[in-house]
């Protein structure tokens, strides 16, 4: 656990992780930045990881930056966010991005709200569960600001044209049926933690290098400069590395045998 985040690890390779600056509805501040980004980089090198659940203590999963940083905005306080500090990401980009980077599948159980880089952050996962009354919104607009914590390439595979930017330039409140609907939202469920939970233990039972070489595609196919003919011939490689692997035929095997797998 660091100052901000709790995380639970399960023996099956699940781990949770919980955003706990409940009094504040878990917004953003330069200590959760650096908190998302540290267990983001460890998640990401950490081969016993199976699925990982994101989700907020509290009233809230996360209600977007701090008022505190929106206050030194208004102040005139300004920041250079163009050095490419994290790959082709800067840093409050990257506590979006990261979880893309993580190679699991990755499922955020969002309730209350998640608003601005809240929502961002949600949408760097790879399921996002809400509950029928959850608020989302691309809220920057309402700070004079643009959504700027990797929410455009995030946004651009779920959603149309036309939604993107109505979204953006009103910054209006959805909630969960709706959101589901356009495109920001998975699944509405009664208790997205729960299913977060259930689902990710549920990925954890399956052949861990498929479910990562199924990562890896996914994360090719949101990628608007790769070609199809690229995504054809990556679907051939992860393909024929699979075919024949121990796992895969453990698979087979466990499956024929109707008894649980034991994958390495």
């Amino acid at each position: 656990m660091t100052e901000r985040i709790q995380t639970i690890r399960h023996d099956d390779g699940v781990v949770e992780l919980h955003l706990v600056r409940e009094d504040k509805m878990n917004a953003l501040n330069s200590a959760m930045f650096d908190a998302l980004i540290a267990h983001g980089e460890q998640l990401r090198e950490d081969r016993s990881v199976r699925a990982v659940v994101s989700a907020g203590r509290g009233r809230a999963f996360c209600a977007g930056l701090d008022m505190e940083s929106f206050a030194k905005m208004g102040e005139g306080g300004n920041m250079d966010l163009l050095p490419r500090t994290h790959g082709i990401a800067n840093k409050p980009q990257y506590i979006a991005t990261v979880w893309r980077d993580v190679p699991v599948p990755v499922i955020a159980a969002v309730h209350g709200v998640a608003f601005g880089g809240g929502l961002q952050l949600a949408l760097g996962a790879d399921l996002r569960l809400v509950t029928a009354d959850t608020r989302l919104s691309v809220m920057e607009i309402k700070w004079g600001l643009v959504p700027d914590m990797g929410g455009l390439p995030l946004l651009r595979p779920l959603v149309r044209d036309d939604v993107a930017r109505e979204l953006t330039y009103t910054g209006r409140i959805v909630q969960g049926q709706e959101a589901v609907a356009l495109g920001l939202a998975t699944r509405v469920v009664a208790d997205p933690l729960a299913e977060a939970q259930r689902l990710a233990h549920e990925i954890a039972g399956r052949s861990p290098d498929a479910i990562r070489a199924g990562k890896r595609l996914m994360n090719a196919m949101a990628d608007a400069r790769v070609s199809d003919a690229q995504l054809l011939m990556a679907e051939s490689e992860e393909q024929q590395k699979l075919i024949g692997s121990p796992n895969q035929t453990e698979a087979v095997r466990a499956n024929l045998e109707k008894r649980a797998p034991r994958f390495v």
